[in-house]
Formats: C-alpha cells, sequence, structure tokens
C-alpha cells in the first residue's frame, strides 16, 4: 500500500514540474531591433572587492549603447571603493557613488538600491547583484521579453556554479522551489500578487512602474524585498513575469559554505511570512516527498526488493528535470534527500531565530 501511494505521488511530482516549466520562458533571443530607451544598471557593493575586477569586466562587455553603470559602497572595509575607482576610471558609463549612513527601520541592500535609483536617469532600471555576470546583449534580450510580454517587470533565478559543498546542496534548490510550489502560468499570466516569485539578483523594471510602487521606500524593511517589490507591482496594476535567466545571468552567490548557511537562514523564515505552520507544512511535505521515498529505496537494497528503490528514483529524476534545465549538474539529484533534509535544518534554525527574540546576521549588520 505504502509503496503503491508513494510511486503515485512521485509520478504526479514529475508530471506537475515538466508542465508546470512550460510556462516559465526563456528571455528572447537576441533581437536586430534597435531599442532607444535608455537603462541605469544598478550594483550595490558591500565588502566585495574580489568581485569588482570581473564586475567591472562583464558590464563593459554589455552590447548596449544607451546605457549608464552606478555602482554604489555601501560602507564596505576591504577597499571595494577604491577599487571600482581603479577598474572604471577609463570608462565614462560608470558613476561610482559612497553610499549614505544606514537610517532606522532600513535593511541595508534596500537602502543602497533606494539610493541608486535616486541617481539614475534611466527609462528602465536593473538591478544587479555584485556576485551577477550577464550575457552582452542583456538589455537587448531583457526589453525584448518585456515587450513582447507586455510587462513592466522581468525578474529570474540565475545559473549558480557553485563552488562549496553547501553551495551545491542548498543554492539550486530555488529553481526547486519554484518549479514545485508556484503555479506559473497563473503567476506569469495574472495580476494576483500572492502567485509571485523574483530573485533579487536580477530585477529589471520600467521607471514608470518602479515609481509608481514608491520605490524601494515602500519595502524599506524588508528581508526579501524581491518578492515583496514583484507584488507591489502586481498590486499597482502592473503586469511582472518570471523567466528562466540562467543561459545570459551567473551568480556566484555565496563565498563559503557558511555564508550559505547564514544567507539562507536569514531569508528563508521570512520568505514563508514567518508562519510556524508553514514551517510544519513544509517540513512534513518534504519528508513525505522526498526523505520517505528514500528511506523506502535503502529498505528496497537491503530486502532485496528492488521495487521499492523506484519512489526515490523518481523523486531523482524530478530534480534532475529541475537541474537540467537550469544548467546545474545532474549528480546533485541523488544527493536530493541531503539537500532537503538541510532545507529542513534551516527551517527550524531560521524560525528560531525569530522566535528566540535575536536578530540575523549578515555582513556585519544585523537585522530583525
Amino acid at each position: 500500500m505504502f509503496l503503491t501511494i508513494a510511486i503515485f505521488i512521485t509520478i504526479l511530482l514529475n508530471v506537475w514540474t515538466i508542465a508546470n516549466s512550460f510556462f516559465l520562458p526563456k528571455l528572447q533571443k537576441k533581437t536586430t531591433i534597435k531599442y532607444r530607451q535608455k537603462v541605469s544598471l544598478l550594483v550595490p557593493l558591500r565588502d566585495e572587492i574580489e568581485h569588482v575586477a570581473e564586475l567591472v569586466r562583464c558590464l563593459k562587455a554589455v552590447t548596449y549603447e544607451n546605457v549608464e553603470f552606478i555602482l554604489l559602497d555601501d560602507h564596505s572595509g576591504d577597499g571595494t571603493y577604491e577599487a571600482l575607482l581603479n577598474e572604471t576610471s577609463n570608462d565614462s558609463r560608470f558613476i561610482i557613488i559612497q553610499g549614505q549612513p544606514l537610517p532606522e527601520g532600513w535593511n541595508g541592500k534596500v537602502h543602497a538600491c533606494h539610493q541608486l535609483s535616486q541617481h539614475a536617469s534611466g527609462d528602465y532600471y536593473l538591478f544587479l547583484d555584485a556576485d551577477a555576470r550577464v550575457n552582452p546583449s542583456i538589455f537587448e534580450r531583457s526589453l525584448a521579453t518585456l515587450q513582447k510580454r507586455k510587462a513592466s517587470m522581468l525578474s529570474g533565478f540565475p545559473h549558480y556554479p557553485n563552488r562549496h559543498v553547501l553551495s551545491h546542496l542548498l543554492v539550486p534548490l530555488q529553481h526547486m522551489v519554484v518549479f514545485l510550489h508556484l503555479p506559473l502560468a497563473v503567476a506569469n499570466s495574472t495580476r494576483l500578487p500572492a502567485f509571485t516569485a523574483a530573485c533579487g539578483i536580477f530585477i529589471f523594471i520600467e521607471k514608470k512602474a518602479y515609481d509608481a510602487i514608491g520605490g524601494h521606500k515602500a519595502v524599506k524593511g524588508s528581508l526579501v524585498e524581491d518578492v515583496h517589490i514583484a507584488r507591489e507591482v502586481k498590486k499597482h496594476g502592473f503586469s511582472m513575469i518570471l523567466c528562466n535567466i540562467t543561459d545570459s545571468v551567473v551568480s556566484y552567490m555565496y563565498d563559503s559554505s557558511k555564508e550559505t548557511w547564514d544567507g539562507f537562514k536569514k531569508n528563508i523564515y521570512t520568505g514563508i511570512g514567518r508562519s510556524p505552520v508553514m514551517v510544519v507544512f513544509l517540513t512534513s511535505l518534504y519528508i513525505g516527498l522526498f526523505l520517505f521515498p528514500f528511506a523506502l529505496g535503502v529498505y528496497g537494497i537491503i530486502s532485496g526488493q528492488i521495487a521499492y528503490f523506484l519512489p526515490f528514483l523518481l523523486t531523482v529524476t524530478f530534480k534532475m528535470y529541475v537541474d537540467a534545465r537550469t544548467r546545474h549538474p545532474l549528480w546533485l539529484s541523488w544527493l536530493l534527500p541531503i539537500s532537503a533534509a538541510l532545507l529542513i535544518a534551516l527551517l527550524f534554525a531560521s524560525m528560531m531565530v525569530h522566535l528566540r527574540g535575536k536578530t540575523y546576521q549578515w555582513k556585519g549588520r544585523s537585522y530583525e
């Protein structure tokens, strides 16, 4: 009985994921259309000296002509500002600014993005993280996608070429969570705020929509400002689209396993609305979908009843499909039970920080 139910559920998991994925479009291919709109690329940097040279080199290769690059040093203590000045000194498209002190009630990154927007003069803004690298034709492709979809905001989760064990196990799960939990047909064809996802690494937004929602000031205290901005865009009557940008944007998101753990712990509980009920629900869901089939598989191998290995194999094919669509190593699929267990542990670790009245720590700052 358990085996039959497990096989049925894991088959449904695969069917749902494959069907859902068809509603996550890629960016339009490079177009020959000459867009005239000015684009402001806006990057906040805090202690990012190791990324400065590659970031600037990547931006200099951008093919779009009507563009300005505004990079803000957010009180770095590692020489980021000096490195920015040195790397951009021969290119007039770059504007380097130093951030103002963080006001009370503001998230550090949100305040940095707010300041960047105040210096921008473009018709469109691209908020990009310092650890991201973009395809040279990223602006043409993004503008073409917005035009085709009649949208005012575009976001997506990049490809993550992870360099640490914990990053390999956790960071690609962002794609899995989108394919599993978000009905993409609803998210990309309606303005219902509840059906929304976004990634702060890459947010391309029309200035008109950005100003209408009040910019980053409208979400000044948020730890998941990307999602909240996307929801505000929909609430104000604009369309937002989530795309598969893995062939156009790369992000070296975390530099160590500790950074990976701390980064996820800071965001994950807030990302589910700080709801203990959701923690219990997701824990039960992931145990049922990923850990129970693994346990059946182990039992099947030990007992010699190979049929019990099938549900686990079906969870592997589910993860393998997601990884193939998002350009991650397929061998990660076999480690899904470990990734799921780590995700459950993070849910509880993040929740306990909040329930104990403590603060989340990130890059020398405390967040409630």
